[in-house]
C-alpha cells in the first residue's frame, strides 16, 4: 500500500509539472549552456557523498574500523538501491553491508544511520530558520520547517534517553515479559541503545555535525551550478532556498530516486523567484539527470565491488532486522 501511495504521489507531481507545458520550449529549457558549471556540480555532488562516508566512518568508529572509502562505497550502494526501490530501502542496504563488513549486528550499526538523519535534520531546520530571516518564505514551508525542528528536538530527547538509560532496565523488561514479540523488541532496543551509547563522545559528534554542515553547503553549490549551467542567473542565496524547499519536500520517503517530488518542488521553489514554469521544469529535469546519472554509474560500480546481486538484494537486507530480533 505504501508503495502504491508513493507512486501515485510521484505521478500526481509529474502531471502538475508537465500538464500545461509546450514540449519544444521544454526541450530548449533543458539545454545546458555551460558544461563547465555542470561538471562543477557533479564534482561537488560526489564530494557530498565522500563527506558522508567520512562522517559515517566517525560514527562507526566505536563499532569497528571502517575506511572512509569503504563507507562511501556502502553509501553509494544504498543510493543506487533507492533509485530502484521506493521508500528509501537503501538505508537498510548500506547498514546491512557495513554490519557484514564489520561482523557486527545490524542493531549496532543502525544508530549511526539514525544520528546521521538527526544531524541532517538539525542543519536543515537551522537553514530554514535562517532563510526565513533573509527572505520571505511561504507560510506552508515555514510550518514544515517548524515541524521538522520539533521532530529534531524530540529525536534528540529520545537519543539522550536511550543513551543514558540503564541497559538493565531494558533487559529486565525483556526477561519479565511473556510475549515473544515484546521480548524481541526489548532486546533489540537494548542493542540499539548500546549502539547509541557507543557513539556518545562529544568530539566525534561535533566533528560529524561539522561534516554535515559541509555536506549541506555542497548540495547548495551543486544546485546553484546547475542553475548557472541552464542560464538561470540567480544569486547563490536563492539556490540555497530552492534546495531547502526541495529537501523539505522530499524529506518523506516516496518514489525511487524522488522522481516526481524533486521536479514538483524544484518548479514550485523557482516560481517563488519569478522563474517561468517551463524554464523551471526544464531545470528540474536537468538537475535530476546531471546529478543522478553519475550516481547510477558509481552506484552500479559499488554494487559490483560489494558483491551484491540485485535480484537477491531485497530479501537479504529485509531479513537483517528479523534475524537480529530472532538471535538477540
Amino acid at each position: 500500500m505504501k508503495c502504491v501511495l508513493a507512486y501515485a504521489f510521484a505521478l500526481a507531481c509529474l502531471v502538475w509539472v508537465f500538464h500545461d507545458i509546450d514540449a519544444h520550449r521544454l526541450l530548449a529549457a533543458m539545454s545546458i549552456a555551460n558544461w563547465h558549471f555542470a561538471m562543477f556540480a557533479v564534482a561537488v555532488d560526489v564530494l557530498t557523498y565522500v563527506l558522508q562516508g567520512l562522517r559515517w566512518k566517525l560514527l562507526l568508529a566505536p563499532i569497528g574500523r571502517l575506511g572512509w572509502l569503504r563507507a562511501t562505497e556502502a553509501i553509494y550502494a544504498g543510493l543506487f538501491t533507492n533509485e530502484l526501490v521506493p521508500l528509501r530501502f537503501g538505508e537498510l542496504v548500506r547498514g546491512f553491508l557495513v554490519s557484514r563488513w564489520l561482523s557486527a549486528r545490524f542493531a549496532l550499526v543502525l544508530p549511526s544511520i539514525l544520528v546521521e538523519r538527526f544531524l541532517d535534520a538539525f542543519w536543515l531546520a537551522a537553514a530554514v530558520g535562517l532563510a526565513a530571516i533573509v527572505v520571505p518564505i511561504p507560510k506552508r514551508f515555514m510550518e514544515t520547517g517548524y515541524a521538522l525542528s520539533g521532530i529534531v528536538l524530540l529525536g534528540i530527547a529520545l537519543f539522550l534517553w536511550l543513551v543514558y538509560r540503564s541497559p538493565r532496565q531494558l533487559q529486565s523488561q525483556a526477561q519479565s515479559s511473556r510475549s515473544r514479540l515484546f521480548k524481541a523488541i526489548s532486546r533489540f532496543a537494548s542493542q540499539f541503545a548500546s549502539g547509541l551509547r557507543s557513539i556518545d563522545e562529544a568530539h566525534r559528534i561535533v566533528l560529524a555535525a561539522l561534516v554535515s554542515a559541509s555536506m549541506l553547503a555542497c548540495q547548495v553549490l551543486a544546485l546553484w551550478f546547475i542553475l548557472l549551467a541552464c542560464r538561470i542567473n540567480l544569486p547563490l542565496w536563492v539556490g540555497a532556498v530552492v534546495l531547502l524547499v526541495v529537501r523539505l519536500g522530499t524529506a518523506i520517503p516516496n518514489a525511487p530516486g524522488n522522481v516526481g517530488s524533486t521536479q514538483f518542488f524544484s518548479v514550485l521553489a523557482l516560481q517563488l523567484f519569478g522563474v517561468e514554469k517551463t524554464v523551471a521544469a526544464g531545470f528540474s529535469i536537468t538537475y535530476f539527470l546531471v546529478l543522478t546519472i553519475p550516481l547510477w554509474i558509481i552506484g552500479l560500480f559499488a554494487f559490483s565491488t560489494a558483491g551484491i546481486h540485485i535480484s537477491a538484494l531485497r530479501s537479504e537486507a529485509a531479513a537483517v532486522p528479523r534475524t537480529n530480533l530472532d538471535v538477540l
